[in-house]
Formats: C-alpha cells, structure tokens, sequence
C-alpha cells in the first residue's frame, strides 16, 4: 500500500510548535515580525502573500505587509527594503517574486541584510549553507526535509534523483541532501531540462524529488518500485471545471502512486511545509537577533 505524504498535518504539527516558541520569546519581551512585500498585481502573488501573513497572525508572529505598485521606479523597492533592515521590529524580510522586469531581482536579494533574509537566498546565505553552516536553510527545500523526517524516511545511503536546478529549490536541496548532517548522507543526483534520458536516472532512485516545473514531467514507468517520491511542482493545466484548469505538479500522480512506496499529493504536500518552514526562519531569525534560546522543531 503506497503512503501518502500529508504535507498539511506534518505542517500543522510544526506550526502548533512554532507557536510554543513564539510564546517564549514574547514572554521574554521579543515578538517576531516577518515584513513581506509585494511589488506586483499577479494574482497568484497576492494570494500567497495574504496566505503568509494569515499564518503569520495564527502562530502569533507580527505581519508587516507592505505594497509597491509594480511600475514604481525600482528605487521605491530598495529604499523600503532598507528601512526594513534598520526596523528593529522587523527580523524577517521577505520580498515576492517575481519582481517587475525593470528590477534587478538579484540586486533585490542582496539589498536584503543576511541577517533577515529568512528565504535564504542572499549570496551570503547560500554560501553559509553550502559550507554546512546555514543560517536559514530555504523554506522548500527544508520543507521536503521535514517531510522525510517525520514519515521516517532515512536518506542515509540511498540514491536520491532532483529533477530541477533552480536556485530557489534544486540547487539548494542537492546540497542539503549531500551533507553529512541529519537527513541527509544521500548519494544525490542533479537531472534538469538537458539531462539525456531522465528515466534512466529516476528508475534506479530510492528517492525522487520532481521540482522541475513541467507538468507531469515523471510517470510511474520512470520509478523503481516502491520509491519515495517527492513533488515540488505545482502547474495550472486547462481542465472541464468550474476555473478552467486543475493544480497538477510535476509527477502524473496516479501511475506514479501504483508504484511508490510513498508520495506527496498536489496540492497538500510540500506546498504548506513551504510556509511552515517561513515561519520557522523567521522565529528562528528572532531568536538569533535577540539570545533567547528557543526549541524550534
């Protein structure tokens, strides 16, 4: 029987314990606050952005949201950016991508001090990371650890296949994956959109992690049986429903689950660790600003 991965109870579970730590730190005059800021009117953006701050107000973390119109200079951006870095009430900083073509994004995150980049995507943070000494690990990649934890899933010594390079996930996840370090030890390949013949690679992997962003890019033909399988992507494809589309990620879900001895739904799966995991970097960021030892999970 295939096990399916509940991303939304292993999330809840982490968020009930930030909460405790959340306490701890008021009680000792801290309360955390996370300041996100969109720069743009997609839709998609704004509904994350207001998902965040609501898990902000649950576990009790004051949220700052602050909007700029998307054809403001980009100046605009990086003078709010710098007086979130000076605010003391701030210990976490999260700026929506995409940003507008007429803003350097990778300028965007370097302007973030490390410090309060609780996406961990600055340049110092990434190297932090690499070297075995993260600040804050990303929340998605941290996220699919989590997951592997709770449901015991040992990557100590198996094969692990990431299909995917992004800087936000794959390239990050690799790393942690290789580390000698708790769920980690795995022997880990990188697969991408060049790689020649990617079911030869996924087919001999005890784990897969899809976060490639094409729609149903792996099937169940393409895994050793009883995998674990892992998928970060989350697609709109058109569909007979009510919206015209359906939320798909980057496994056909149905061949696939025939095979694996465990897998991530989409939507349900590593999508609400993705906003624990925020939560978790910005308590953990108070924490640090302040000295108060807290017990994150």
């Amino acid at each position: 029987m295939t096990e399916i991965i509940d991303g939304n109870a292993v999330a809840s579970e982490i968020r009930s314990e930030i909460s405790g730590c959340v306490e701890t730190l008021t009680e000792a005059g801290v309360t955390p606050g996370l300041a996100t800021v969109l720069m743009s009117d997609d839709p998609a953006s704004e509904t994350y952005v207001s998902m965040k701050q609501q898990d902000c107000e649950e576990v009790g973390i004051n949220g700052i949201h602050v909007e700029i119109e998307p054809d403001a200079p980009s100046e605009e951006l990086f003078e709010t950016i710098d007086r979130l870095n000076d605010d003391p009430e701030v210990h976490g900083i999260l700026v929506q991508l995409p940003v507008p073509d007429h803003v350097d994004k990778r300028a965007v995150i370097r302007a973030i001090d490390p410090a309060k980049d609780v996406d961990g995507f600055h340049p110092e943070n990434v190297g932090r990371l690499v070297a075995g000494d993260a600040r804050f690990k990303p929340c998605t990649p941290h996220g699919v650890q989590k997951l592997l934890e709770a449901y015991e899933i040992d990557t100590e010594g198996a094969d692990a296949v990431v299909v995917g390079r992004s800087d936000i996930v794959g390239k990050p996840l690799a790393n942690l994956l290789i580390q000698k370090a708790p769920q980690g030890n795995a022997t880990t390949t990188v697969c991408h959109s060049r790689t020649d013949d990617l079911a030869a690679k996924t087919s001999t992997a005890d784990i897969v992690i899809a976060a490639a962003g094409v729609p149903e890019l792996i099937d169940g033909s393409m895994l050793k049986e009883g995998a674990t399988v892992i998928d970060v992507g989350v697609n709109r494809v058109d569909a007979d429903t009510d919206k015209g589309y359906k939320l798909v990620g980057d496994v056909d879900y149905e061949s696939a689950k025939s095979v694996a001895g465990a897998i991530t739904p989409v939507p349900g799966g590593v999508g609400p660790m993705t906003r624990a995991m925020l939560l978790y970097n910005t308590v953990a960021a108070a924490s640090d600003h302040h000295d108060i030892e807290i017990e994150l999970p």
